[in-house]
């Protein structure tokens, strides 16, 4: 696609690079989670805007937006009743205007939501359609039929709640399909006229200037009897039709997949470089906290092998947590008992396939853990995703419902309601979280920012030292073999760039010997404190990792003697 084509547009404040999303970094936030400007107990566009300078300071480049949009709110704002609008407890469409303008000001991206798999049942083209005849164009916009039988092949997704796809509604007197709640009925991409609005609403909030767009539970867009109705090739038709919409008219916009199936399942959401630019590696997330739990770098490893290539202007998305349970859904039966056992205790941590908890709460608010885990979303190839408090160690509730344990109020400071907002406590749309360990008044961002050997503190500077190398988000990987399976050893390279990273995911010290015969010669710099180490011989490079310790040595041609 030739980008100086006249028709295209870019929106004030965007990137000139078409493949900035490689070295962004992406923090997910819920608009009513983060700031209250009106005292209402819910967070909206004006109050964000507020918290734009923390999030610039932080050192992050986009913003992930969760759903934002009219909504019944029985699935957080997954189940849509408008595309082309705002929910009046999160401000107006002119409200985000201005937030995405005050965005692009600081040099920040914006991403937001395309939920276009289902609707609510709320939404004004599903009562048409259950009101329609049978055949009609309404009628088709949704997945009908009489039986609740076809597509039996398919799993539930949701096993703790739906013990079906299909529902019966009264009106139509007819199943419809569902691959998730009952009340989010599945749009029928087999109807062009579907593909046609789904347009309408990606160009609606292009031209407005956003920057990106996260396709949620695109391998279940088509159905086909006799099959898992998952990764259908339908439905890459539907991709690259959504694809060559954007390449047609907009510069330097990024679509992101969320397809949680295994690494060679997700390469074709890549095609040939023509369909998504991104998507998310859900199947590393768990064997991290396996390797880590383990103390064996072997899961990570393996994974890794099983990752296919990907095309040169396509990446990977990586996170360590995120708004939704830590899936367990591609892992094996023995993978899945085991990380139930070391790290759910509570059966009410444990919802659907998965653990609904944040991060430090899975790490025991370790705080060398934490550090140790981020050090690996910010070295491996990809992009990193952080998840709003998780830089700051926020804890979770796992006694509210679904998992709105892990989306209580941004904690800000001491003061009442975590100074998310000034309203009655009881109006709060979520309680902050409250008990002594992991309380608003123990971990708030107020008390982090003026200690200088806080959580994010560290996270800021490590933001800021990764985005100083491209290699991380660009560069090859290779991971190195030592006798010790507790190191976790990997060299990226990228141009004449070249780091050497070395993690212990134990919580002993250990030794380790590294095989840099390759690189004889060369001298290692420790990249956080810029000490070199000695420089690389034939031998075997020894080095001594301490506890959940990580080292990342830039790896420097030899000086030269005066």
């Amino acid at each position: 696609m030739a980008v100086a084509n006249a028709g295209i547009r870019k929106q004030p404040g965007s990137v000139l690079d078409p493949l900035w999303f490689k070295d962004a970094i992406i923090y997910e936030l819920h608009v009513k989670a983060f700031a209250d400007s009106n005292n209402d107990g819910i967070g909206d566009f004006p109050g964000l805007m507020q918290r734009l300078d923390y999030l610039q300071d932080l050192g992050v480049t986009c913003i992930w937006l969760l759903p934002f949009f009219p909504s019944p709110l029985r699935d957080d704002g997954y189940d849509i009743a408008d595309y082309m609008s705002v929910h009046p407890s999160y401000g107006t469409v002119e409200d985000f205007r201005a937030f995405l303008e005050a965005a692009h000001k600081r040099g920040l991206q914006v991403m937001i939501e395309l939920v276009i798999n289902h609707t609510s049942d709320q939404h004004p083209w599903f009562q048409a359609a259950r009101n329609a005849a049978p055949g009609s164009p309404e009628r088709d916009f949704y997945v009908w039929s009489d039986t609740d039988h076809l597509y039996s092949d398919a799993r539930i997704i949701f096993t703790d709640t739906e013990k079906s796809n299909w529902s019966w509604d009264p009106v139509a007197k007819a199943y419809y399909w569902h691959r998730f709640f009952s009340h989010q009925p599945d749009l029928n991409f087999d109807n062009p006229r579907v593909l046609e609005e789904v347009l309408k609403v990606l160009r609606f909030w292009l031209d407005m200037g956003v920057d990106g767009l996260r396709l949620d539970a695109v391998p279940y867009l088509v159905e086909r009897d006799g099959t898992n109705c998952e990764n259908l090739d339908e439905t890459h038709v539907v991709i690259k039709a959504m694809r060559q919409a954007i390449d047609e008219r907009y510069a330097n916009r990024m679509i992101l997949a969320e397809a949680n199936q295994v690494p060679a399942d997700v390469r074709p959401y890549f095609g040939d470089g023509d369909e998504c630019h991104m998507a998310f590696h859900f199947p590393l997330m768990p064997r991290i906290y396996m390797a880590l739990g383990q103390e064996d770098s072997t899961p990570i490893i393996d994974i890794m092998a099983k990752t296919p290539d990907i095309p040169e202007n396509c990446q990977w998305g990586l996170f360590l947590r995120n708004h939704d349970e830590l899936t367990l859904e591609m892992v094996t039966g023995d993978e899945r008992d085991y990380m139930y056992l070391a790290y759910s205790g509570d059966p009410r941590m444990r919802i659907n396939v998965g653990i609904r908890r944040r991060l430090a709460p899975l790490l025991d608010n370790n705080r060398r853990r934490m550090e140790l885990l981020n050090s690996l979303l910010f070295s491996f190839p990809g992009t990193p995703i952080l998840y709003y408090g998780d830089e700051i160690g926020m804890g979770d509730n796992i006694y509210l419902g679904d998992r709105n344990g892990v989306r209580t109020p941004m904690q800000w400071s001491g003061d009442r309601n975590a100074g998310f907002s000034r309203c009655n406590p009881a109006k709060l749309y979520s309680p902050v979280i409250m008990d002594p360990l992991w309380g608003y008044q123990s971990i708030n961002v107020e008390a982090q920012m003026g200690d200088p050997s806080s959580l994010l503190n560290w996270m800021r500077n490590m933001i800021a030292l990764r985005k100083l190398f491209q290699v991380f988000g660009r560069g090859t990987l290779r991971f190195l073999s030592p006798s010790n399976r507790k190191i976790l050893a990997y060299i990226r390279e990228y141009k004449d760039e070249l780091v050497l990273c070395v993690a212990n995911l134990s919580r002993d010290w250990q030794p380790v010997q590294l095989d840099l015969s390759d690189l004889v010669g060369m001298m290692p710099v420790e990249m956080i404190g810029y000490v070199p180490f000695p420089v690389i011989t034939e031998e075997s490079y020894p080095l001594t990792v301490g506890p959940y310790g990580f080292i990342w040595l830039e790896l420097q041609p030899p000086p030269v003697a005066a």
